[in-house]
């Protein structure tokens, strides 16, 4: 049977999922990657930095947006696809670490572009930040989706068994009464032979008593009639 304190733990879990909701914002921001310094877009996420960056690479290779490639904790987008057009400068992407929660950035060396190119670069950047910090929150709560699925399909079956539980223990109680009844009147039923059989005996013990008395009766007339029978001469 599941403990109590689970489900209790579980409610609570739950009701604080669900309380407990994220909002996505974007910042301009400049980050030091291979030394330099570059502008960029980032966010601030929950989590530690491993789980995001690892969800970011992915995130970045499902976008078909450029060869995505990691080393040392960069992450580097080569050729990247800007509204159709491939650029030959990279965009980068790092993963900040903040303790409780991590920032992830991307950015590109503003000097390797040209201003209008730069914008464009700079949109798709925001967008992407954005739009995987939004999955990266969705992806999560999914997890939490599936988690209340498993424990609620848990509950389900475990109240199947228990009302399976019930009508068996009903039946075993139903079968347990008519037992009982059966088993009363069978007992009722040996009291009355037993009263019976005693009497029957007592009956018999004065048959046989009786039976003793005229067989010596009956003993004596032979006797005597044996007596008689020798006296013939």
């Amino acid at each position: 049977m599941i403990n109590k304190t689970v489900i209790t733990a579980l409610v609570l879990f739950f009701a604080f999922s669900v309380g407990h909701s994220q909002t996505v914002k974007t910042k301009t921001e400049t980050a030091r990657v291979n030394g330099e310094s570059m502008d960029g877009y980032e966010t601030t996420l929950d989590g530690n930095s491993v789980d995001v960056s690892t969800a970011l690479v992915k995130y970045l290779k499902s976008l078909s947006i450029g060869k995505v490639k990691q080393s040392a904790g960069t992450i580097t987008i080569t050729d990247p696809v800007i509204n159709g057009i491939t650029y030959f400068s990279p965009i980068y992407a790092i993963v900040k670490d903040n303790n409780t929660t991590s920032a992830p950035w991307l950015g590109i060396k503003t000097s390797d572009w040209k201003d209008d190119d730069a914008s464009k670069a700079n949109k798709l950047i925001e967008k992407t930040v954005y739009d995987f910090g939004v999955k990266y929150y969705r992806d999560k709560i999914q997890v939490q989706i599936d988690e209340s699925i498993r424990a609620s399909n848990a509950v389900d079956k475990q109240q199947q068994r228990t009302l399976n539980e019930n009508q068996s223990l009903n039946s075993k109680l139903e079968y347990n009464k008519r037992e009982k009844v059966r088993l009363e009147k069978a007992l009722a039923d040996n009291k009355a032979e037993y009263e019976l059989l005693l009497k029957k005996i007592e009956q018999n013990i004065k048959a046989q008593d009786s039976i003793k008395v005229v067989s010596g009766q009956v003993k004596k007339v032979v006797d005597m009639h044996k007596e008689r029978q020798s006296k013939v001469n």
